[in-house]
């Protein structure tokens, strides 16, 4: 494409996501970076509306762009703005303010801070990689009759959940399940732990097996927690209040989460976008998805995507995506080697 039809591209774009009305040729000519007049300009839209970049939605309306536009101007013309210090030093704030202390948290703070920056939906997947292993499994009395167990891999994962007995634990049992999780599970890989393997581990509790085996199934379902990706919505109002996207398609893309997370899913590194009528898998018509991965220490650890109208203005929001990936990817990284670190002092 010679490079005035570009320039007339990327103007109608920038003027329908500031307006979201059809854009005339004279509008557009009268752009200092448009230096040709009307009638050149509207025979260069005409083209550009044979090569199908741009649409008519009436015979006396201006253009508008289709979805091939957006994508000829995302992967060819747009040039995304950076983000300004302040801005960044805002971002910051916005997820010390969350209390992220831990990688979910990180990961649903970052999400609900893009959601609320963005006015768009925000979804987000994590998974741990299944070559972890097991680093520690503890029991940890909270209360009359009711315990917490707590279970760490090697990846910085961190699981707990409450578990509540008919009867106190003597100091004598905890110590021996303690021994017993210590011996049996420490240094095991998460993806071996499989329901046969703990219940050769509860038959083998022996005489302590009626009493302990109900802290085995919270470590059993701990390690299955760790085998599957988790998945973060944040925003869904932000897209039921936009007139352009059909509000039962939005309640059936939200309800269809596992649809949801193989886009996540299938996306390679750096940034992506990706568009309603480019996937059979995303049922909101006039949609599309931002989306960014991100890392833990130099393994794909999971990513964000945005959910909003075609009509982004995808140079202002694909900078605030990367930052907060980015962003997560650095948080992740410093528990994981702190956790590295902390083993081998151990060792």
């Amino acid at each position: 494409m010679k490079d005035r039809k570009m320039k007339i591209l990327a103007a109608v774009i920038d003027e329908y996501i500031m307006t979201g009305e059809p854009v005339g040729s004279k509008l557009i000519a009268m752009k200092p970076e448009i230096n040709v007049s009307a009638a050149t300009v509207r025979n260069d839209m005409a083209m550009l509306e044979q090569l199908g970049y741009l649409e008519q939605p009436h015979t006396s309306a201006g253009r508008v762009p289709t979805f091939l536009g957006y994508r000829f101007y995302i992967d060819n013309i747009m040039k995304p703005s950076s983000l300004p210090d302040e801005e960044v030093e805002r971002l910051d704030r916005m997820l010390e303010d969350e209390g992220a202390v831990t990688e979910e948290l990180v990961i649903q703070s970052a999400a609900t801070a893009l959601a609320e920056l963005t006015k768009c939906a925000v979804v987000a997947s994590s998974s741990s990689p299944k070559f972890s292993v097991i680093s520690k499994v503890e029991v940890i009395p909270t209360g009359k009759r009711l315990y917490v167990i707590l279970l760490v891999t090697s990846d910085g994962s961190i699981k707990n959940k409450a578990c509540r007995l008919e009867f106190d634990l003597t100091d004598e049992q905890l110590e021996f399940f303690s021994n017993y999780v210590e011996e049996n599970l420490k240094g095991i890989s998460v993806s071996e732990l499989s329901d046969e393997t703990f219940s050769k581990l509860a038959e083998a509790l022996g005489t302590y097996m009626l009493t302990l085996a109900p802290l085995m199934n919270s470590v059993r379902e701990l390690s299955k927690d760790l085998m599957h990706e988790e998945f973060t919505i944040k925003g869904e109002r932000n897209l039921l209040s936009c007139s352009e996207l059909d509000k039962m398609e939005i309640v059936s893309l939200v309800e269809k989460s596992n649809e949801l997370e193989a886009l996540l899913s299938s996306s390679f590194s750096g940034i992506n976008v990706m568009f309603s009528e480019e996937s059979e898998s995303f049922v909101i018509g006039n949609s599309s998805m931002i989306v960014s991965s991100y890392q833990k220490g130099n393994k794909p650890a999971g990513s964000l995507g945005i959910i909003g109208p075609v009509r982004l203005d995808y140079s202002k929001i694909i900078p605030y995506i990367e930052y907060f990936t980015n962003k997560i990817s650095d948080l992740i990284s410093d528990d994981e080697d702190i956790a590295d670190r902390k083993e081998d002092d151990h060792e």
